[in-house]
Order: structure tokens, then C-alpha cells, then sequence
């Protein structure tokens, strides 16, 4: 089991900020493809992941980081600050 947190328009698009998936991925492009596969709204919300970045236990990384050990995963846009 594995918590997933949507920031955001991901949070938008999915309709909740969270929730506990039990999966089999051992990538983070792996979970992807199963959310994707679930719904249409996650289709949508990873429809274009060069606009999505992605953090494991609060460390940013990229899509092909190994899940395993990994508390938490979450998904928001690219931040820009000035």
C-alpha cells in the first residue's frame, strides 16, 4: 500500500487529494499506467506527464525512480517563484 497525493489541477482533474492505492508498480511509471488505466478523470490527469513533476517521501525524482520502500508519492505541476 502505497498513499498517492494530487496537488493542484491534478487534485482538480482527479476529484480528491489523496488516497491509498495498493499496487504492484515497481516505478513510478508503472503507477501511472495503473491510475491511468482505472478512469478516465486519471487518463486525463496524466495525459502529459513533461507537465507533471513527482515526489517519493518528499524527494523530488522522476518517473522511472523504484517504488519500493516508498511511504508516499505525490503529483503536482512544476512550480515557478520568483
Amino acid at each position: 500500500m502505497i498513499e498517492v497525493m494530487y496537488f493542484a489541477w491534478v487534485r482538480e482533474r482527479i476529484g480528491i487529494p489523496r488516497e491509498t492505492v495498493e499496487t504492484s508498480a515497481k516505478t513510478v511509471a508503472e503507477l501511472v499506467e495503473e491510475l491511468r488505466a482505472r478512469e478516465e478523470r486519471y487518463d486525463v490527469a496524466f495525459s502529459d506527464l513533461s507537465a507533471l513533476r513527482v515526489a517519493i517521501d518528499q524527494d523530488l525524482t522522476d518517473f522511472s525512480a523504484p517504488l519500493e520502500g516508498a511511504r508516499e508519492v505525490a503529483f503536482f505541476p512544476p512550480m515557478t517563484g520568483g
